[in-house]
């Protein structure tokens, strides 16, 4: 009799663990789907997204030899390690291993430093034709990315494909705990405020920017990185989430770029504090969050709410890409590349609609459909800015369509 209670009993137990294992599995909604689009047309519109940005005539990725690649801001003629984590965090989720390979070969040739107080720490910007670094200097936000998108790619590829992947992300993690401010160069975590840093560097390590703040990407570190700081990790996603309820106006949900680790807006030497670029990144992060661990559900969907009616309140089409907190238009304007003018931009059309995945009142599908009807092109002026729209309108696309996921082993 026990002889068979055991393997009933057992099966019981995996079906259960099974079971339970699903359960906490996100829901990727495909909200271009639940917008009346066919999976055909969703399909294509991604691939035809993805080959704008990193094969077609108007591209920003550019492959050099057998084995290397990088992605460029072309207007300000850089590769940033923004930009190729970007590139590598797009090739895990679409499945492009070459891509992600020639990009992490490029970073570690030309952007990772192998010794001194920065070592393992990468210059946020070089120049892609004389492989000079324009700023030996980090952003913060570079290594995020990194150190998420290799933890990624070990759970998808394996670590014996040529590149061991998790011990490639946690050599960044690894020497990120040594820096103890020898050399002027710090955690890029400030460890007191538990807050990412504007820069681990000098004063940059005393302020941040609200668009570093991806409390998904610390909820995967303490899942995956293994390295003794997973309760630090996961406490370091709550105090992201709460820092964004005090960063994001009450009334328009805007956040100023840069800030001081209470929320406070930070005016710098180069610009007076207001919503402008960086800021964009917000919502999608929020995102996000919401999609994979939803852990702050309620404030989520008033801030989806306040920052989408803020929006449509200045024309769905008519919206610019730089604000003052209160929804004012700013004195200052950040130029872009070469150009200082207010635009309806494609990249903030495509982070807003990321919101309505947060959003679930009927009314937020037109943002989906804004983002839908955009076209990823040159302005009427000539301006054109296929990396830092194009990257944000991809992502974007990932996100509504489902594509955009915590990649499990």
């Amino acid at each position: 009799m026990c002889v068979f209670i055991i393997p009933i009993l057992v099966i019981g137990q995996t079906k259960n663990n099974v079971e339970k294992s699903n359960s906490k599995r996100p829901h990727y909604r495909n909200l271009f789907k639940e917008a009346g689009y066919s999976q055909s047309e969703i399909d294509k519109k991604l691939a035809k997204a993805y080959y704008d940005i990193f094969e077609g005539p108007n591209k920003v990725y550019f492959e050099e030899g057998d084995s290397l690649g990088y992605v460029s801001d072309i207007k300000n003629n850089d590769a940033r390690t923004e930009g190729m984590s970007y590139g590598m965090m797009v090739a895990v989720q679409l499945n492009k291993k070459d891509v992600f390979d020639r990009l992490w070969r490029w970073s570690v040739k030309y952007m990772q430093h192998q010794d001194g107080p920065r070592e393992a720490y990468f210059a946020w910007s070089v120049n892609p034709h004389t492989k000079k670094q324009n700023s030996q200097g980090s952003a913060s936000d570079g290594e995020l990315y990194y150190i998420t998108s290799l933890l990624f790619a070990s759970n998808k590829w394996g670590n014996d494909t040529g590149i061991h992947y998790y011990k490639e992300g946690r050599r960044i993690l690894d020497a990120m705990w040594k820096k103890d401010g020898t050399g002027n160069v710090f955690n890029i975590i400030n460890t007191e405020h538990k807050q990412i840093t504007f820069v681990p560097e000098g004063g940059g390590y005393n302020w941040t920017d609200p668009s570093y703040h991806v409390p998904a990407f610390y909820e995967i570190w303490a899942l995956y990185a293994k390295d003794g700081h997973e309760a630090f990790y996961k406490e370091c996603a709550e105090v992201a989430r709460n820092f964004l309820h005090k960063a994001c106006h009450p009334v328009t949900g805007l956040t100023a770029d840069y800030t001081e680790f209470n929320g406070q807006p930070h005016s710098t030497s180069w610009m007076p504090a207001a919503f402008r670029y960086d800021s964009w990144r917000v919502p999608m992060n929020i995102a996000m969050d919401y999609t994979w661990y939803g852990k702050d559900k309620k404030w989520q969907e008033e801030y989806a709410e306040r920052f989408q009616n803020f929006l449509r309140s200045k024309g769905m089409d008519t919206y610019v890409d730089q604000y003052n907190l209160d929804g004012s238009t700013p004195d200052f304007i950040l130029q872009a590349g070469p150009v200082k003018k207010l635009r309806h931009s494609i990249g903030l059309v495509s982070t807003a609609a990321t919101t309505s995945l947060i959003n679930s009142k009927k009314g937020s599908m037109d943002f989906v459909h804004a983002v839908w009807n955009a076209k990823l092109e040159p302005f009427e002026d000539g301006y054109f800015d296929p990396y830092y729209d194009g990257l944000m309108y991809l992502f974007s696309l990932m996100h509504l369509s489902g594509n955009y996921q915590i990649i499990t082993p």
